[in-house]
């Protein structure tokens, strides 16, 4: 084959290529709508029956005060405090 006939088929390769490619973002483009349609209809509904509930009286809780376990004392042990070299005495 010449170079121009393999050019021409490569010329329609690419042009059907492209053409499948906006085929394929249009499929994408209605699947998304159809899926921002589904999501929208589920989340009215639920804003809906919120807007319904009849506000409840609120009763005051009483707060009881926590039980305290006695503290056990435990012996403190002192730790001796470490000692600093000298600068004077490391050299």
């Amino acid at each position: 084959m010449s170079q121009k006939k393999l050019v021409k088929q490569l010329f329609k390769k690419l042009d059907k290529l492209e053409s499948d490619r906006e085929k394929l973002i249009d499929k994408l483009a209605k699947a998304l709508e159809k899926l921002d349609k589904k999501e929208a209809a589920k989340k009215a509904p639920a804003k809906k029956a919120a807007a319904k509930k009849v506000p409840t009286k609120k009763t005051s809780a009483k707060k009881v005060a926590a039980k305290k376990a006695p503290s056990k004392k435990t012996a403190s042990k002192k730790v001796p405090a470490k000692k600093v070299a000298n600068p004077s005495e490391a050299s």
